[in-house]
Parts: structure tokens; sequence; C-alpha cells
């Protein structure tokens, strides 16, 4: 689609979210004069793309023919792209005067720097962190991810503890911003993922090929969360669970993988007896007993892009001890307390 290429490309991944496009995109448009904005359309049934195209002229838009969630959709997206940066942008974020540049400006100076994300606040409690990412990324021994700023569903309040730049493990999907170079050097997006924690997995692999994962804060976005798949919905469940145990089994050293898997689907089966008291409860348990049949019936194609990844141990922003147990047993809930 583009000839010439471009420093910094703004990537909106639209599937049927109008009612996004039409709260957001003003602001967007606004406050990214040094970028060129992209919609990337997931064969949306609204009229989303149309709506873009007569209200938003110099968005360029990009039509995928199929929805292949977030990992697909922007895989197939970013290849019609020609640019150095990508900033992967859900269409429920709020972005704020200035928040291009602080991160582009890292990333600039010093090209070991593969992705970073902005500060992450809640779009209606505003001086809450966003579950998403919060102020960047961690995981724990057995794999569970946390933020500077959320464990687990428990979110603090932002009073500038966390607004230091710093290395993390991996970067908030919902505002990526990812060095084009260093993003086709390990392959893209995992693709089975579908959606949910396919930037983690991202992060990791490109941590294990050397690279840096950071957060500026000085960069910050206000996020909606749950734009297409709220809380509540059993898939999101079925895709968490699902995903975690692709992630750990792709990337874990194998002095670790046996062991830590094991734990894990000890852990996803008492987690999966919480469900049962809330809200479609049984649907819950059976997507996360499906999520365990589709991780072992994968384990082949799991195994072969394991070889193609060099799995290291000792990365900065993996955790050597367990959050899990520290927030339930010990009853630890802010990040710094850690």
């Amino acid at each position: 689609m583009e000839t010439q290429k471009i420093k910094i490309a703004v990537v909106v991944l639209n599937w049927n979210g109008k009612i996004w496009l039409e709260k957001f995109l003003p602001n967007l448009v606004k406050h990214s004069l040094e970028a060129t904005v992209f919609m990337a359309d997931n064969a949306s049934t609204d009229d989303s793309v149309d709506f873009v195209k007569n209200n938003f002229p110099n968005i360029k838009i990009i039509i995928n023919m199929t929805n292949g969630g977030y990992a697909k959709g922007y895989n197939d997206a970013l290849k019609k792209i020609d640019a150095e940066y990508f900033i992967l942008l859900n269409s429920d974020i709020q972005v704020t005067d200035s928040w291009i540049s602080p991160i582009i400006d890292l990333m600039d100076s010093d090209k070991k720097i593969a992705a970073c994300q902005p500060k992450l606040l809640d779009y209606k409690k505003r001086n809450i962190f966003e579950y998403a990412g919060a102020s960047g990324g961690f995981i724990d021994i057995l794999g569970y991810p946390f933020c500077r700023g959320r464990i687990f569903d428990h979110l603090e309040k932002d009073k500038g503890q966390y607004d230091d730049a710093i290395e993390v493990f991996w970067a908030s999907g919902a505002c990526l911003f990812v060095r084009a170079s260093h993003f086709y050097e390990i392959g893209g997006l995992d693709e089975d993922f579908f959606a949910h924690q396919e930037e983690i997995d991202l992060c990791w692999r490109l941590k294990n090929s050397g690279y840096k994962i950071m957060v500026q804060p000085k960069s910050l976005v206000f996020h909606v969360g749950g734009g297409t798949l709220n809380a509540s919905s059993p898939f999101k469940t079925h895709l968490n669970f699902r995903n975690n145990l692709f992630m750990l089994f792709k990337n874990l050293p194998t002095a670790h993988l046996f062991v830590t898997i094991a734990v894990r689907l000890v852990l996803d089966g008492l987690a999966a007896l919480t469900f049962l008291n809330k809200d479609k409860g049984l649907q819950h348990v059976l997507a996360i007993a499906k999520a365990h049949f589709i991780f072992y019936f994968k384990i082949p194609k799991l195994m072969s892009k394991r070889k193609k990844i060099k799995q290291k141990n000792n990365l900065l922003g993996k955790v050597d001890y367990s959050v899990l147990f520290k927030n339930k047993i010990k009853g630890i809930n802010n990040f710094f307390e850690l």
C-alpha cells in the first residue's frame, strides 16, 4: 500500500468497533501529526469502514478479508505498511498530547529496544492503572503476568510511583510500539493465539533474541478495556488459559519447562473451581478444560515452534517468585510490596 517508507505508522485494528472509532479517532488524529494513521479492518459487518472513509479521509484503510483476531489481523495489515516503527493501538484508547514522541525518542536512542509501551490508565477511573498493561508488564516463575500497578485483578491508584522509564518483560498489546525490523526478525505475532497474551509471547521471543522491552510513562493513554471481548466472556477465559500454556511451552528453558507446565495444569484446575460460583460458571470451567485439550493436541506444532527459539534464563522482568503465592496467601496487592 505504501511505496515510500514512513517512520511511524499508527495502526488501529477494528472489528465492528464503530462506537470506539466515533469516540476516539478525532482525538487520535489531532495528537498523531508526526505519524501516518491506518485503520486495519478485520472483516467488520458494521459500517465502520464507511464511517472512516467518509469522516477521516487522511486515515489509510486496510481491509483484511477474514477476522483472524489480533494476531493474524495485525500480521496481515502490517505486511502492507513500510515503516520503521509500528504502533499497534486498540480502538478503545484515548491518547493524550505528545503521546508518541517520548517513546520514539527512547527507542531511537537504543537500537536494542524492540518494543515499548506508555503508561495505561483507566478511561473511566482516570487515576487508576488499567488492567491491560498499567506501567509495564512482568511475569512470575509460573508464567503468571502482572504489572507495575496491577496484580491479578487488583489495580493501584496512580500516584506517580511508577513514572520512571525502565526495562520490563512485556509491553501491552493495547498500545504497543514495536520496531518493524525486530518484529519481522522473530516472525511477527503468533497467529495460533488469535487474541490475548500474544503480545507477551512476542515480547518473550524478542527478549530471547537479546532485545529490550521498555515502558516510558512520559507517554500516557487512557484505555476503556474489554472493548471487543469483556471479562465475563467464557471465550476470553479459554483464550487466556490456552495461550498462556502455548507461550510457556514455546519460551521456557528446557530445565524449567516440564515442572512449570505440570504445576500450571494443576493450578488451572483449581482456578476452574473458583469460576463455579460466578456467572456462566460452568461455561468458564468447560472453556478451561477445552484450553487444556487443545494444548495437548497442539504439542507437536508447539515443539516445532520451540525449536526456532533460543530459550534463555535470567531474562530481566521475569521474577523468581510466585506472584500467585504472594497475592493469594500473603495478601500482597501492590507491585511495590512484592
